[in-house]
């Protein structure tokens, strides 16, 4: 039975609170007892905070009995990165430079909405140092692995966040996006992911990367993505560039299908190199829109490949997350990591303010795209998950390699569009495979009613066959 609560989604046990037929206790009982199983071979969970989780589970099961839940997640498992700061809990970072800090002693702001809705916080999840590559492993926590194979890595940097769901350890996970953070492990993982519109969540402290970085919702339906965003989404002053707050319900006009749009399908954007199984699955995917009602148009956005431009300012940012780390912390870095920043010290300023005007023009140049399309759908990943612990598919330990296998990705971080992973099935391996929906600025809206709309024409299994293992 705890098995069978664990693999419930979000909706579902909050719907089974309100009919006092499931209790927090219980789901949380269920999510600490898979953690217990599975997380030493997954090593999603930097962090349990299990007494923590199960006081706040009994504190959520009194306000469920008197009728006067705090808010739409009271009570539901979930789990918070290990890049974002819990109030009373460490930051890893997945760094090693880290060790000795103390205690957060704040909320980010996310993680303040979640606890005001009454969430359970059941630790941390696995990270990259800082966040900085696709995958998830560290010199502080190790490998993380993909639930659907152990070999696999999960993708990164919300690795952890996603082997976490998959593997049935809670129902909603906060993750981040500064490339693909997101959408990258929810694809490997078979997972539904949003990264919602730059500001649609604020943020604090702000990233080194800047806006390139979004935070969003990854859970195990889409419904659960709307509900977490509701959350997600309030406002805080500390985000001086967050969007004006909405007060909209996200779970609204999620079933209204996607008849009469304009979506364009990408199979490559013009230049990726992409898997014939993943190519395959994708272009057998985007095909359901058409039959669904929508007007479907084979189309490349029609934009130059944009890697040189995300390495610049992405490497800076690199440069940025380490300018005040001692000599010593620095001996300490991940030596990819340690590589990219040192590289990122030695971009010029004419430099980087030429990437800034390129990126700008990119935004520009998808503004007019959408003039014409409503959406714009393409691969999530152009390959599936590859062995863990390395950088890329071929093991070529090249910092730059990661961009190669994650083209349809970053392009949007640039552009601060909402963009959306939905899985779609499964390579002849039986690894995840997922679909990319990409929406025009601020139309979060659109982009999660289409992710629904494609989820229940080809639903997915979202919990991976661990017990098998």
């Amino acid at each position: 039975m705890s098995d069978e609560i664990a693999f419930m989604s979000a909706s579902d046990i909050v719907e089974k609170f309100a009919e006092r037929s499931l209790s927090p206790v219980e789901a949380t009982d269920a999510a600490l007892g898979r953690i217990e199983q599975h997380n030493e071979k997954v090593n999603a969970f930097c962090f349990v905070a299990a007494d923590e989780a199960r006081a706040a589970a009994r504190e959520s099961e009194a306000r469920w009995k008197a009728g006067n839940p705090f808010g739409p997640v009271d009570g539901v498992p979930t789990s918070i990165k290990d890049l974002a700061y819990v109030k009373g809990w460490t930051t890893g970072k997945g760094s090693l430079t880290t060790e000795g800090d103390g205690p957060a002693t704040e909320d980010a702001p996310y993680v303040a909405r979640l606890k005001e809705s009454g969430a359970v916080l059941l630790g941390k999840t696995t990270t990259p140092e800082l966040g900085w590559k696709g995958v998830t492993d560290s010199l502080l926590t190790g490998i993380t692995r993909n639930p659907w194979n152990l070999d696999k890595t999960p993708g990164g940097s919300s690795g952890g966040a996603s082997a976490a769901l998959a593997s049935g350890m809670g129902q909603l996970a906060q993750g981040s996006d500064g490339g693909g953070s997101i959408r990258i492990p929810c694809a490997f993982t078979g997972l539904p992911g949003l990264k919602a519109s730059y500001g649609r969540v604020p943020v604090y402290p702000a990233s080194p990367y800047g806006t390139l970085s979004h935070a969003g919702p990854m859970a195990r339906t889409v419904d659960d993505l709307a509900l977490m965003l509701n959350v997600m989404s309030q406002p805080d002053p500390r985000d001086w560039q967050a969007l004006p707050y909405l007060d909209q319900d996200w779970s609204e006009g999620l079933d209204d299908g996607v008849e009469g749009l304009r979506i364009a399908y990408s199979a490559d954007l013009g230049y990726a190199d992409v898997d014939a199984d993943v190519a395959s699955l994708v272009a057998d995917g985007a095909a359901l829109f058409a039959d669904m009602g929508a007007y479907l148009e084979n189309q490349d956005p029609g934009f130059d490949d944009p890697t040189s431009i995300f390495r610049i300012l992405w490497w800076a940012g690199s440069a940025n997350a380490t300018s005040s780390m001692t000599d010593e912390q620095i001996d300490r870095l991940e030596p990819g990591f340690k590589s990219l920043a040192t590289e990122g010290r030695k971009i010029t300023l004419a430099d980087y303010n030429a990437a800034i005007g390129a990126r700008v023009a990119l935004g520009q140049f998808m503004n007019h795209f959408h003039e014409h399309f409503d959406l714009l759908v393409t691969p999530t990943l152009a390959v599936p998950a590859f062995n863990a612990g390395k950088l890329a598919p071929d093991g070529d330990e090249d910092t730059i390699r990661w961009l190669r296998w994650t083209p349809f990705s970053y392009p949007f971080n640039m552009t601060g569009q909402p963009a959306a992973t939905v899985p779609c099935g499964f390579t002849k391996a039986g690894l995840p495979v997922g679909l990319q929906i990409v929406g025009p600025m601020h139309r979060d809206d659109l982009v999660l009613r289409a992710a629904k709309a494609f989820e229940s024409a080809r639903p997915q299994p979202t919990i991976a066959p661990l017990d098998n293992t």
